[in-house]
């Protein structure tokens, strides 16, 4: 799916038309240029029309949640929260002993402790607990091949090492969690692999290596016939090249390369 056509599908999602869309930011028929593929907006214009239709630009929320427990309610209470980033209420309801007594399976701790992980790292600053529910999350794996959930939270635990000025570690991690990707069966989730990866390597300020991760990302989501996440990775791409471009001039032209091949045209505004 192009970018265009995920800008289109958000806006009808929200029920808003092209005129409501565009109002302060730019002129209809350019919304429409976008929208159609035929023109490819800047940095700056992306991330407003990306704001104007609420897409959430630096949180993602899973295609499909992990069960922490066989109570329907439980799960259902756990995705309601992920998908709202309500972190402090979900790390909250993920200590109550009714919900830690009601997992019964490995599968099902791995998945505890995921979550569990992702609310330490997003409510922070300290990393090293969620350090440690990522391992626990890891620990817990039943299978020897790795699952997706597997992937999510080896990818999950670099970005903390990154954090935490561990790129060497933090990089093997990344490695194994992409490794024999192709033989896997698709599942959506594995589209935030190659988010996490670009965000662990624009943090580090490797812009370049960003990119190319969320290039190869959208290809894979596309040659899944997937948009899922989509809307984030544009977003990180504007922003790595805005900062290119601000940063290092030739660090830019190697950015626009990049974006060039990634939407098979030219690239206009210094996107």
């Amino acid at each position: 799916m192009s970018l265009g056509t995920t800008i289109k599908q958000v806006r009808l999602q929200r029920h808003l038309t092209q005129r409501e869309v565009a109002q302060d930011i730019c002129a209809q028929s350019m919304l429409s240029a976008i929208e159609n593929d035929r023109y490819t907006p800047n940095a700056t214009l992306l991330m407003r029309l990306c704001e104007r239709l609420a897409i959430s630009l630096n949180e993602i929320s899973l295609a499909k949640n992990f069960d922490v427990g066989p109570q329907v309610a439980f799960n259902q209470r756990v995705e309601e929260l992920c998908n709202q980033h309500q972190y402090a209420e979900l790390q909250a309801f993920l200590k109550q002993d009714d919900v830690i007594a009601a997992i019964d399976s490995d599968e099902q701790t791995q998945a505890y402790y995921y979550y569990l992980g992702v609310t330490e790292i997003q409510l922070g600053p300290d990393l090293v607990a969620a350090e440690q529910d990522f391992h626990l999350s890891l620990a817990s794996a039943v299978s020897s091949r790795a699952t997706t959930l597997t992937r999510i939270a080896q990818m999950s635990l670099a970005l903390v090492r990154g954090r935490q000025q561990r790129q060497v570690d933090g990089q093997k991690l990344v490695t194994t969690a992409l490794t024999d990707l192709a033989n896997s069966p698709y599942e959506e989730n594995l589209n935030i692999l190659f988010y996490l990866a670009a965000l662990f390597d624009f943090e580090a300020q490797r812009d370049n290596e960003a990119m190319q991760r969320l290039i190869v990302g959208i290809q894979f989501a596309t040659d899944h016939n997937s948009h899922y996440l989509l809307a984030n990775d544009y977003h990180l791409l504007a922003v790595i090249a805005e900062r290119s471009e601000r940063l290092v001039d030739e660090n830019y032209h190697q950015s626009e390369k990049l974006l060039t091949k990634l939407f098979h045209e030219k690239i206009y505004d210094r996107f």
